[in-house]
């Protein structure tokens, strides 16, 4: 009979909650990549538990985030609680007719609201990858629900999204999994929180606590690959400079990162080995590979690469990957002209947005878009700095940044993102994105200061200050893997007068406040160079599925990973690459965009629907498929509709349409091999 071990932990000690323990020294090695023990905690559901960490609905609801007793040496009980906390937030959709009515912890895997607060008891692992000096490791977690059925066992990952640390799709497949009692297999693909204080020599240890890094040593979870010699020369003339695990490894995470999901499914099986008797196996155990955003790209890539066949299906959101270019498709919209320069790199198109983005907004069109709340005399400078280098024209600054939005459009950059992008420049998304991403292609080190960017945090006044130790502290639990974060931003080292954050810097070459347009100019050129070709190479995706089922879904709106450059030709290209062997599935949900955790905001709430809603569909639908052999709906755009009222009106399925098991053909997504029809 099979039983489960944790369960006797959890009853023979009500009160013992939250310790790790470790595995029994007769059981079966981990495999051959865990570089250090695995770390097991068992959370009671009542104190503390996997999904919440013992908040509950009402705590994550919460606008007040959960306190440190003391914020300047936080535990890893409480980093992991804060961790947790910001990244349900950032992640899906707060508003208080979708956070705990559509989706939530309250809300049951049949989509049932509760009055609960859905805490979820089970074990916690967790184990580390890597060679142990601190710039490459990866941190893989698994957890356990008690209510997992080990005659029904099901695994689903939950590779984190962006660069967040292991917590970072909590919000997203985790909470679907653990609420079907399947076990989630996360990992933060060797980006995460990991920090590296230059000036004091501190780093983050895999639970979230600050060390010197000789103390640290081996459990580092990131530490900059530089000499004691370099990293002090570098700091006497650069002090409180941070190294961040995405941009400043040496490598390229992003080339692994489908890797790192099989190896968290390993994981799983190998956790799942040592507290089940007879042993969960691949053969009898439902794997989906899940997760949205760089995470979704991480699920495919594993699905691209899985010789074992450990995954059976996927299901993913809005995935951040580039197929390799197939010159014999075209994509066409509605009654658009067809579109040949498809699958440009994110690389490509976010640095160009980075180059450009910061003039558009200008733009008569953008003036009621929402949070578009850069100053306009940035705006005009930047307008005016690409007029003066011949990048755009136009007498006036409408006619400039006007100029500047038909450049990003013209590269493939929908219509309806548009609206969505000057908010996403307020947030610095493409300024950090292109920073970081090109310095992890060019595999640069922290010391060489690629194009003039470094990361510290700053004064009112835009110049670098020292970072203080209740914010050093709890970087784990507020930090998303990409700066500007928790108090880290990007800073210009070149401006004028001195290194200065990256929006209010001075240009050397122009002596204007234009939001650097030399740091842009520069991560634009290596593109154009072709510096980042071999790196961008590879995390090309082949689209070969090898006939699993599969569901894509994707916001039309999606301001940051552009449909026609990801989702769209990856269909395409799967269905080249497949043909009739193919069982990927692709929806195109309108007026939904990539950053669910604005919605709630005015401006936002009235023309967004939560995409996240669309992706537990998604997940619903390939689980009811493998289960229960459930047909999976033909592709197509499901024309979702944004409310009128805004966030405090409640969700109707005029604003939500279930996806059709047979569209119409006024909403079918069709392909005859060689050209993609998305309706309008």
């Amino acid at each position: 009979m099979r039983r489960l071990r944790s369960l006797l932990v959890l009853a023979l000690a009500a009160t013992f909650v939250a310790t790790p323990t470790p595995a029994s020294a007769d059981d079966r090695p981990p495999p051959p990549w865990v570089r250090a023990e695995i770390r097991r905690t068992v959370y009671d559901g009542e104190a503390d538990d996997l999904l919440t960490a013992g908040l509950g609905r009402s705590g994550l609801a919460s606008p007040v985030p959960p306190p440190f007793a003391d914020p300047a040496a936080p535990t890893a009980a409480e980093l992991r609680r804060r961790a947790i906390y910001r990244n349900y937030r950032a992640l899906v959709d707060m508003g208080p007719q979708a956070f705990g009515v559509l989706y939530g912890p309250n809300v049951t895997a049949d989509g049932e609201v509760t009055s609960g607060e859905g805490l979820v008891a089970g074990v916690e692992f967790v184990a580390s990858a890597g060679s142990g000096g601190g710039y490459d490791e990866v941190t893989m977690m698994v957890q356990v629900p008690t209510t997992f059925d080990p005659e029904r066992p099901c695994i689903v990952t939950g590779a984190s999204s962006g660069s967040r640390g292991v917590y970072g799709a909590i919000a997203t497949s985790g909470e679907w999994g653990l609420k079907r009692g399947c076990a989630v297999a996360y990992t933060d693909k060797g980006t995460g929180v990991g920090a590296h204080d230059l000036t004091d020599d501190e780093v983050s240890l895999v639970t979230g606590e600050r060390v010197d890094a000789r103390t640290a040593g081996r459990d580092s979870s990131f530490t900059a690959p530089v000499s004691p010699g370099q990293r002090e020369a570098y700091s006497a003339a650069h002090p409180h400079r941070f190294a961040w695990q995405h941009a400043h490894s040496g490598r390229n995470p992003e080339a692994d990162w489908g890797r790192d999901v099989l190896r968290s499914v390993e994981l799983a099986f190998h956790v799942l080995d040592q507290e089940y008797e007879p042993a969960i196996t691949p053969d009898t155990t439902i794997v989906i590979a899940s997760s949205v955003s760089n995470g979704a790209a991480a699920a495919l890539r594993a699905a691209e690469s899985d010789r074992r066949r450990l995954i059976d299906a996927v299901a993913v959101s809005e995935p951040q990957l580039t197929p390799a270019y197939d010159p014999g498709v075209t994509i066409v919209q509605g009654d658009g002209a067809p579109l040949r320069d498809h699958s440009r790199p994110l690389y490509d198109y976010v640095s160009l947005g980075n180059l450009f983005q910061g003039c558009a907004n200008r733009a008569p069109a953008n003036a009621t878009a929402p949070l578009n709340t850069t100053p306009a005399v940035l705006g005009d400078g930047r307008c005016a700095s690409l007029a003066a280098a011949g990048l755009v024209s136009g007498a006036t600054v409408s006619e400039q940044a006007e100029h500047a939005q038909r450049i990003i459009n013209d590269a493939g950059i929908l219509a309806e993102q548009n609206a969505v992008q000057p908010s996403h420049w307020s947030l610095a998304v493409p300024q950090g994105i292109s920073v970081t991403y090109a310095n992890a292609y060019a595999r640069a080190s922290v010391v060489d200061g690629l194009c003039g960017y470094g990361f510290a945090a700053v004064d009112a006044a835009g110049a670098v200050r020292e970072l203080a130790p209740d914010e050093d502290a709890r970087l784990f639990g507020e930090g998303n893997g990409i700066p500007p974060t928790a108090g880290v931003e990007v800073v210009n080292e070149r401006s004028v007068g001195g290194a200065r954050r990256d929006l209010v810097s001075t240009s050397p070459s122009t002596g204007m406040q234009d939001q650097n347009l030399d740091g842009a100019r520069c991560l634009r050129s290596l593109w154009d160079g072709g510096a980042l070709e071999r790196s961008i190479d590879d995390v090309l995706a082949t689209a070969d599925l090898d006939g699993r089922p599969a569901v894509i879904v994707t916001g039309r709106a999606d301001g940051i990973v552009a449909p026609n450059h990801a989702s769209r030709p990856y269909y395409a290209r799967n269905q080249r690459v497949e043909g009739d062997g193919s069982g990927l599935r692709y929806y195109e949900v309108l007026n939904a965009q990539h950053l669910d955790t604005l919605n709630s905001l005015p401006g936002f709430d009235t023309r967004y629907v939560p995409l996240h809603h669309y992706f537990i569909a998604a997940l619903d639908l390939v689980y009811g498929h493998l289960a229960e052999g459930s047909p999976l709906p033909g592709s197509q755009v499901v024309r979702a509709t944004p409310r009128v009222g805004g966030a405090t009106e409640a969700f109707t399925d005029a604003n939500l349409p279930p996806i059709a098991q047979t569209p119409g053909g006024d909403a079918a997504i069709a392909f005859d091999g060689a050209q993609l029809t998305i309706p309008d």
